[in-house]
């Protein structure tokens, strides 16, 4: 079972790929949609979960919940891919590759204003409504690690032009995984 890990900044199409992908028959597991379950259970804000079950359970709790649910599908016969939305760390990435041998990691690029753009037209709740919250998360995404994960991929596919290009750069990859 082949497991790609999915990197990037807020806004920068990582969601596109996982649509695509899963269009194509892959299983997506979002690391932040476990936290946003989470959030739902503790009555928190994704961001207080994200940060309360880090300071209770340490780091790396949600790529430990993650890899458990991975775990889960295999045991349940589930061979598709599994593209794995959200890795953040090279911690993240290390924890990956040394449960999962077939495991490989995608970042998208783009440039900061376009990805404040776009999340302002998505409007996701845990989605930065200020330039200023914009770049702080970014920041504290930085701080985790998230450039040196995207700096040691597999493969970066930048995403600046319009959507038709972005979509063919997506197609491509997944035929090179033969998706």
């Amino acid at each position: 079972m082949q497991i790609i890990g999915i990197s990037g900044l807020p806004g920068s199409g990582k969601s596109l790929v996982s649509k695509m992908a899963s269009e194509k028959g892959a299983i997506i597991v979002s690391m932040g949609d476990i936290i946003r379950e989470k959030a739902k259970k503790r009555g928190e804000s994704s961001k207080e979960t994200a940060q309360n079950l880090r300071a209770e359970h340490g780091d790396y709790i949600v790529s430990e919940l993650t890899i458990k649910k991975i775990k889960k599908l295999r045991e349940e016969g589930i061979e598709t891919p599994i593209i794995v939305e959200g890795i953040r760390s090279p911690f993240e990435v290390d924890m990956f590759k040394e449960n999962f041998k077939k495991f490989i990691v995608l970042s998208i690029f783009a440039n900061p204003d376009l990805r404040f753009k776009r999340l302002q037209k998505r409007n996701r709740e845990d989605d930065s409504k200020s330039y200023d919250d914009f770049k702080k998360r970014d920041q504290m995404e930085l701080d985790f690690g998230i450039g040196n994960v995207i700096s040691l991929s597999n493969k970066i596919i930048i995403n600046e032009s319009d959507l038709e290009s972005y979509t063919n750069k997506i197609s491509k990859f997944l035929e090179e995984i033969d998706l």
